[in-house]
């Protein structure tokens, strides 16, 4: 299946990141956090849609090296929306206006403490983007046709929990909750279907 970056696909999913019927986190007391799904061009020539995934910097105090979705915990008295849109500027030197987020997407609680939401938006430009070496190793565009390939995404069993733990592949590497499951929530959005994700669990060393 194709995804090509234009104004055709971009209406599609927003109508149906406005149809969504997003569920919010309620009960144990979780730091609200925010992520950006950025939909981008391919960078390959493609003319496919692609979305921003980084490789956290190997300087970091918390997941050092691990791949993530822009985004990071908000401020008192912020929106998701402008949280997801602070970091997007922070980390990658990309500004976007409000008009650019087509929706959110469930709440994920992590057992580190955070209920983090994914903001969908699209960016026509993306030649801005440089990465802030503090924050970010490298950027990488993700093409959205593979990762709605049918091995893209696996689930297993650890001896830790009851819940599967999702693993998603991204070319030869394999990226894990949250990140994984965020994705996968989005890539089953585009596919037109509504699928939850709070269940699926995260590899024990992300526990903390």
């Amino acid at each position: 299946m194709r995804f090509p970056f234009g104004a055709d696909f971009r209406q599609a999913l927003a109508a149906r990141c406005r149809d969504f019927p997003r569920i919010v986190h309620e009960g144990a007391d979780l730091k609200p956090a925010a992520v950006v799904i950025t939909l981008v061009e391919a960078d390959d020539g493609s003319g496919e849609t692609a979305f921003l995934l980084t490789r956290r910097s190997a300087l970091l105090r918390a997941h050092a090296g691990q791949w993530a979705l822009p985004g990071g915990r908000c401020d008192p008295g912020e929106t998701l929306e402008a949280a997801a849109l602070r970091e997007l500027h922070e980390e990658l030197g990309l500004s976007l206006p409000a008009a650019g987020i087509l929706g959110v997407l469930d709440d994920y609680p992590t057992r580190s403490g955070y209920a983090i939401t994914p903001v969908v938006a699209w960016l026509d430009d993306a030649t801005a983007l440089k990465p802030n070496p503090a924050e970010v190793a490298s950027a990488h565009r993700i093409r959205l046709d593979h990762i709605a390939a049918a091995d893209a995404v696996a689930f297993e069993t650890i001896p830790e929990s009851s819940r599967p733990l999702i693993r998603l592949r991204i070319g030869d590497d394999h990226i894990h909750a949250p990140t994984a499951a965020l994705v996968y929530q989005f890539r089953e959005l585009v596919a037109g279907r509504v699928t939850r994700v709070a269940d699926l669990e995260q590899p024990v060393f992300a526990w903390r």
